[in-house]
Parts: C-alpha cells; sequence; structure tokens
C-alpha cells in the first residue's frame, strides 16, 4: 500500500493512494483545463461561483469592427494582469513529472501559458496561445507583449485598474469602448487576432492529432481541472479508453465523465497533483 504524506483529508488521501497504484509504472499523459490555473488567480469557467459569461464568438469578431473594439479593450484591460500570473504548484508538479520520464508531456485546453513557463516542454496548447497575435489577411505573427506596447501609445487614455476582475482568458468588461483604435496589421492593414480557439471555432486538426499522440504514446492518462464539457477532452480520454489504459480525472465537483474514470478524486489539482509528483516511483 502506498503512503500518501500530505494534508488532504483521509478521503481524498485514499483516493490519492489508489491514483497513485494505478498509474505506478506506467508513462502517463496529462490533460488540463482551467481548474489547473485558479491557484494561480485565473478563474475558471463552469466552477462553482464562476462568473456567468457570454463569449464573444469567431463570427461576432470577424463581422463586427464594433465586436473587435469591445475585445481588444477588454483584452487589454486584463492582458498584464493575465500575463503576470505565476505558475503554481500544480504547473510545476507536471513539469517535475515529464523531467524524470514519468509524463510524456501535457495537453492544456488553457491559453494561460502557464505550463511552458513552469518549464513543460512538450506542451500541447489545444486552444491556443494568448502570447501571439496574427493577422487573419497576411498570416504575420506578433508578440502579445509588442502588441500591447502600441495599444498603449494609441489610446495613451487607457488606464489599467489596481484589481482587474479577470476571466479565464484575461479578459474583463471594460465599462466604455468609445475612442478606443483598434490595433491592425502593420503588414497590411489587415484584422488581428490572437492566436486562441475562439467558441465557434475548431481546434486546428494538425493541433488535435499531436494531442492525440501524445495520449497514444502514453500508458495512463491524468485529466486534471477539466470538467469535460469541450468534446475535445472526451475524444482524448475515450481514445485512452478504447485502449484499456488506467484514467484519472482529479477535478473539484463532478466532470462529465465521472463514471469512466478508474479513480475520480475530487479535490484541488495543486495538492493532488504534487502528491503524485511525490509518490510516484521511477519506471523501471
Amino acid at each position: 500500500m502506498t503512503t500518501i504524506a500530505t494534508d488532504l483529508d483521509a478521503k481524498t488521501t485514499d483516493a490519492v493512494a489508489a491514483a497513485v497504484s494505478e498509474l505506478a509504472g506506467r508513462r502517463l499523459a496529462v490533460l488540463t483545463g482551467a481548474g489547473v490555473s485558479t491557484d494561480s488567480g485565473i478563474p475558471d469557467y463552469r466552477g462553482e461561483g464562476a462568473p456567468v459569461r457570454t463569449p464573444m464568438t469567431a463570427e461576432q469578431f470577424m463581422s463586427s469592427e464594433s465586436a473587435r473594439r469591445r475585445y481588444w479593450v477588454g483584452s487589454h484591460l486584463g492582458w498584464k494582469a493575465f500575463a503576470a500570473a505565476d505558475p503554481n504548484p500544480g504547473h510545476r508538479a507536471i513539469a517535475a513529472l515529464e523531467e524524470r520520464g514519468l509524463a510524456t508531456g501535457v495537453v492544456t485546453q488553457n491559453v494561460d501559458g502557464l505550463h511552458v513557463r513552469a518549464g513543460s516542454r512538450r506542451v500541447v496548447e489545444l486552444h491556443g496561445t494568448m502570447r501571439r497575435v496574427f493577422c487573419t489577411h497576411c498570416g504575420q505573427v506578433f508578440d502579445r507583449r509588442d502588441l500591447a506596447r502600441r495599444v498603449e501609445a494609441d489610446n495613451p487614455w487607457i488606464r489599467i485598474p489596481a484589481d482587474v476582475p479577470l476571466g479565464p482568458d484575461g479578459d474583463v468588461l471594460p465599462e466604455t469602448t468609445e475612442g478606443f483604435v483598434i490595433p491592425e496589421c502593420t503588414v497590411c492593414g489587415g484584422v488581428l487576432k490572437p492566436d486562441v480557439v475562439f467558441f465557434g471555432e475548431f481546434i486546428p486538426a494538425a493541433k488535435f492529432r499531436e494531442a492525440e499522440q501524445l495520449v497514444h504514446t502514453s500508458q495512463a492518462l491524468v485529466i486534471a481541472g477539466s470538467s469535460l464539457v469541450v468534446n475535445s477532452g472526451i475524444r482524448l480520454l475515450e481514445r485512452a479508453r478504447r485502449r484499456r489504459l488506467p484514467v484519472v480525472i482529479v477535478n473539484r465537483g463532478a466532470t462529465r465523465a465521472d463514471s469512466r474514470a478508474t479513480v475520480k478524486i475530487d479535490a484541488g489539482t495543486s495538492e493532488v497533483l504534487q502528491a503524485f509528483a511525490d509518490a510516484l516511483p521511477p519506471l523501471a
């Protein structure tokens, strides 16, 4: 019986020990959702207490100048606080598992880049990243930090609030968008768009194949901080189940696939992932 040295309650400790028993001796893939980043100050989309949101669709963004103005004001107001968020122990535990050769890498539904900053080397960002912006006309790519400086130069009246109520993608609801100069491509004047998958868009096929390959080369799947409402997560879970791989789900509250998990742990991801990193033995 594996001994789990943590501050977790007895029920969670037993669940973690059961998960470690299933995962020991196997190389695992990790799939993460917004719940992994809540301990870094980035709120969840669907967890308990999450604000009700009406996300902008790709069609709205591309077809309406006023929608783009609203998006860029809100996105800029949240960007600095969002970008300043630090990786938490859960992110670092996943990176440590990869460093020790126990994990093949991480597939994430998040766009915050925290897995990369935590030191994970193989990161499949299913929904893209807020670190980049690209021109929808000519394809030129821009660093978000450079774009933020340009936005502030073109809109010197903008002030970043000290306490920004962030959304999960770094967005906030602006008080006004009047007079805001929308950033354009400096190469061709085209429409700029963050390098993220908006609601109403599909994950690029090549990106999903990369995620499938990571799961295919693994011997177990850990799903952390995702309610699995988004179909991409369910599809990866089913790829693992078809191969009869152990599937461990770590999430506060119910997920769409609890009944399909080998072990479900209803707890915070930071402490559980750290417990995995501490308890899992080296591969033989």
